[in-house]
């Protein structure tokens, strides 16, 4: 845990608080690294994530807010079960103590301003802890201040107004604009809250610390009833719900959309270029954790998240990702701060919208099909909407795409031809079944007919023996596992095609590049290698597949429940952005593809 001479802790040690609206990272060694508010895309309150102990030209420093024991210490964490509610205990040679964190919310669901609570309570001996404040400067943007507001400790960056709340136990050393230096000794049995209260161009509540405490176990409860609400008799079903319970993290509760991750900028390599701001929702990202919600029961959030993907794929047409609130963003900047680790660019903003993929297509409609699957129903408007997109993808399926991984070089590739097969092979079950107007329900038929024949004459390598990532190549493409679970037709070269995965792409044992010739580039990604136990099950290679997921449980290792998007296969080193839902949601689909087909 502890951190280096640049100031950053391994990705591993962090663990994920949020209230349906933000996202803060916590760090072992007690420190708040990054949190953004009052929104997951907001510019970052804490950025320490990105800056490390760099003090830049400006005169800023990253943004933090640690409670971190004095002396040597040793930590271990977990979330309470089937919660997001973090405890931390912290032992030094004096003592023993929990830090417990939430980023509250109440009986009434998400709070209306943010409430990050921090409980810490001295279970034996005595302890000191030094607590810092440092507000972020927004990469100089912005110069933070403080002020008292009759009683209370205010601050302000930019739009942001918050309030820092402690008890009397807690001792000011120091006290400046942008930083506040604290100490607090506590003996057994004693407690004390410290938490901060934030809004952004609002007017702001005091709520008693009283207050805030309760919240901590009330928001403790909250995550459990919904819990409740899940299947209780399902096998692995505390893996099954540590990765729900990620997934509910990255839930934007406003709007209903579903963020890729909660963090910008994290690399794909250290020192690498690769590096991307995820707090958007993609389609395919959406499209996953809807089916996979709705495989769980988990009704409500799949039907809000299924609304706000057909409003916007109505109103902005077939788009690979939107912004949290809605609508296509295309801006993006570089900030000028150091980066993890020194991996720059650190980016705000994300250009993909501007690409066109294929993939899209199949993954709306593989959606909307699980919906239907499960008792739902489409109205008027958007069977319209989905009849428009079957015809489009009708007409497109010839042209040349960016593919799944968003590559500048446009190419047939084949996995965009399957999907566009698996979007036609479903709006033609959705109009069989009455859900969609049947117009051009023979033209979809005769279309995907069409995708087949050309996948099979064009993207089939009978030396490799595999489908190839597109025509005129040899190299191969992880993403083609996908086709398993779509149900596309020819599994006997389906399951060529994935031993030749294995044998190309194949790391560490039990891990996958995303295609040919990125391992000189980025990690393994997470995600692939999950999916590849889901496509074992479904091909009838139950024991492969449990082997692979053994493998890949170990990998993961005793972090507290959040998952990267790559991993490094030699050091095993986490990468990427995260939490990242790609790599949550393959988890949680190959551990259901593996309870639904128990021995």
């Amino acid at each position: 845990m502890a951190r280096d001479a640049a100031g950053y802790l391994p990705l591993s040690d962090y663990a994920a608080l949020g209230d349906g609206r933000g996202v803060a990272l916590s760090g072992a060694d007690g420190g708040i690294d990054w949190w953004c508010v009052p929104n997951m895309d907001s510019p970052p309150l804490f950025d320490r994530l990105l800056v490390g102990h760099d003090v830049l030209e400006n005169g800023a420093q990253g943004g933090h807010f640690t409670i971190t024991p004095r002396g040597t210490f040793s930590a271990t964490r977990r979330y309470r079960p089937d919660s997001n509610v973090l405890e931390t205990r912290f032992r030094t040679d004096d003592g023993v103590a929990v830090l417990t964190e939430s980023l509250n919310s109440s009986t009434a669901g998400r709070l209306p301003w943010a409430e990050l609570a921090r409980r810490i309570q001295v279970l034996d001996g005595r302890m000191s802890f030094d607590v810092v404040l440092q507000l972020g400067h927004r990469s100089g943007k912005r110069s933070p201040y403080m002020a008292k507001r009759g009683p209370y400790e205010t601050f302000h960056v930019g739009s942001v107004l918050g309030l820092f709340l402690h008890g009397e136990q807690l001792q000011i050393d120091h006290r400046g604009d942008d930083r506040v230096e604290a100490r607090l000794v506590l003996t057994q049995g004693q407690t004390e809250v410290i938490a901060i209260v934030a809004g952004a161009n609002e007017p702001l509540v005091v709520p008693p610390l009283s207050d805030i405490d309760a919240r901590i176990d009330l928001s403790d409860q909250e995550w459990r009833d919904w819990c409740a609400l899940i299947a209780p008799d399902l096998p692995d079903r505390d893996f099954l719900m540590r990765q729900a319970l990620a997934l509910k993290v990255l839930l934007y509760a406003p709007s209903g959309a579903i963020a890729a991750a909660a963090t910008t900028s994290l690399p794909e390599r250290i020192g690498g270029d690769k590096n991307y701001d995820y707090r958007f929702a993609w389609v395919r990202d959406a499209g996953y954790v809807i089916e996979s919600f709705l495989h769980l029961g988990i009704m409500a959030e799949a039907k809000a998240a299924l609304t706000w993907l057909l409003n916007q794929l109505c109103a902005h047409g077939a788009k690979v990702c939107f912004s949290l609130d809605g609508g296509v963003e295309e801006g993006m900047e570089e900030i000028p701060v150091p980066g993890y680790r020194g991996s720059r660019p650190v980016l705000s903003g994300n250009r993909a919208a501007r690409q066109h993929q294929h993939g899209i297509y199949g993954d709306i409609f593989e959606t909307v099909s699980a919906f239907v699957r499960a008792g739902g129903l489409i109205d008027d408007r958007s069977a319209e909407t989905l009849s428009h997109l079957a015809d489009e993808c009708a007409d497109r399926w010839k042209q040349k795409d960016s593919g799944i991984w968003e590559l500048p070089q446009l190419e047939h590739y084949t996995m965009s031809k399957i999907s566009c097969w698996q979007a036609l092979n479903r709006a033609v079950e959705l109009a069989d079944a009455g859900q969609l107007p049947t117009t051009c329900r023979d033209r979809w038929s005769r279309e995907r007919a069409r995708i087949a024949a050309w996948i099979d004459a064009h993207c089939w390598d009978a030396d490799i023996g595999a489908y190839v990532m597109h025509p005129g190549t040899t190299r191969l493409d992880a993403a083609l596992i996908l086709a398993v679970r779509f149900d596309y037709d020819g599994h006997d070269r389906l399951r060529s095609t994935l031993d030749a995965i294995d044998a190309q792409l194949g790391a560490g044992g039990h891990l996958h590049y995303r295609y040919t010739g990125m391992d000189a580039e980025e990690g393994c990604f997470l995600a692939c290698s999950f999916w590849m136990v889901e496509a074992r099950v479904l091909l009838d290679q139950r024991d492969k597949a449990l082997a692979l997921m053994s493998g890949l449980r170990a990998r993961i290792g005793d972090a507290p429940g959040i998952l990267p998007e790559m991993i490094d296969p030699d050091s095993g080193e986490w990468l990427g952005n995260m939490p990242q839902g790609l790599s949550h949601l393959a988890a949680l689909q190959a551990s259901l593809a593996l309870s639904r087909q128990a021995p």
